[in-house]
């Protein structure tokens, strides 16, 4: 059975539907799976086991340079590629013109279907004109996870129940060389940074907690990825002793910062989704996005703390570390 996920963004969500990959492999293990996504994501792809072939989607750029050649060549060769297997089913997951529009293009085989959302959950960017490039519309609860719901529409099309906890089956980044900036010894991330401000916590709740993890003996390493975050960053290094600010990281090296950690504290983006994922130590921070939508569910080792409005205070999150680090040294002994 040839399948294709067509997913493209964002970084949370993609890492957020990988779990639909193990549940068909371990009903139909000989299935190929292909995966639609945004070029800036490919590589995070890769790092699942169960994906064959990762065919890159370029929309951000190609909007730019609508009118080249070489934009029209590499769109071209995009729509060939997804021409060049006929799939026997393939799933849109976003629910967007767009990604209806890539179901569309892709080539059927005979027999075959293309499931998508009947709906979208609360709050999110659903378009319901994507259900016209569907032959399956699956209905999902207004408040479905987002994991489950990717879970959900597969496991209706393919006629399974979801059973079992999420499995992400990422392996750490393949890079030849360690970055001069990981420490040999264990550390601390914090992610601190995401494009809304009030999904932000306190720069105060940051230091105090730095101070306690310092106290525990880890550095806190602090990723950034524009001026803003760089320079949020170095405020927040000064008020923490054992603090470092890290280079601009490239992905892997991002995914390897979170694959790594002994303990990770991040609020709601996608370095703390994939420290989630890859089950380590983590606690997520919900300020002003609804929990129930991306919590870690799936491992003793994910705390989820705050809600909508409902920031978390420090020492909610001193007890969660105590606790998740209490934990790992046990494991260790």
């Amino acid at each position: 059975m040839k399948i294709l996920i067509v997913r493209v963004s964002s970084l949370g969500d993609v890492v957020h539907n990988m779990p639909m990959v193990a549940d068909i492999l371990r009903r139909f293990p000989d299935a190929h799976i292909d995966w639609v996504v945004e070029e800036a994501y490919a590589d995070l792809v890769r790092l699942n086991r169960g994906v064959r072939d990762i065919i890159p989607f370029a929309l951000r750029r190609w909007r730019k340079t609508l009118l080249t050649e070489q934009t029209r060549a590499e769109m071209r060769a995009f729509s060939s590629r997804l021409r060049s297997i006929a799939y026997d089913v393939i799933f849109d997951t976003q629910g967007l013109l767009k990604t209806g529009l890539v179901m569309r293009l892709a080539r059927l085989a005979p027999g075959g279907r293309r499931v998508g959302l009947a709906n979208g959950t609360e709050g999110s960017g659903y378009e319901g004109l994507s259900r016209i490039f569907h032959t399956m519309s699956v209905p999902v609860g207004l408040r479905t996870h987002g994991v489950l719901r990717g879970r959900l529409v597969t496991a209706a099309a393919l006629g399974y129940e979801v059973d079992t906890p999420a499995d992400f089956d990422l392996q750490p980044p393949p890079l030849q060389t360690l970055p001069s900036w990981l420490p040999e010894e264990p550390y601390a991330a914090f992610f601190h940074a995401t494009a809304r401000a009030a999904k932000q916590w306190a720069p105060d709740h940051w230091g105090r907690l730095g101070r306690m993890v310092a106290a525990r003996g880890l550095p806190v390493l602090l990723p950034w990825g524009s001026p803003a975050e760089k320079h949020a960053a170095e405020d927040l290094a000064s008020r923490m002793p054992n603090a470092r600010v890290l280079p601009k990281l490239p992905m892997m090296e991002a995914v390897l910062l979170a694959q790594r950690a002994r303990l990770a504290v991040g609020v709601d983006t996608g370095l703390t989704h994939i420290a989630a994922a890859y089950c380590r130590p983590t606690i997520e921070l919900y300020c002003d996005s609804p929990r129930w939508k991306t919590e870690g569910n799936w491992s003793p080792n994910i705390v989820n703390l705050g809600d909508t409005g409902a920031p978390p205070g420090v020492d909610e999150v001193e007890a969660a570390v105590d606790r998740l680090l209490a934990a790992t040294e046990s494991a260790l002994s």
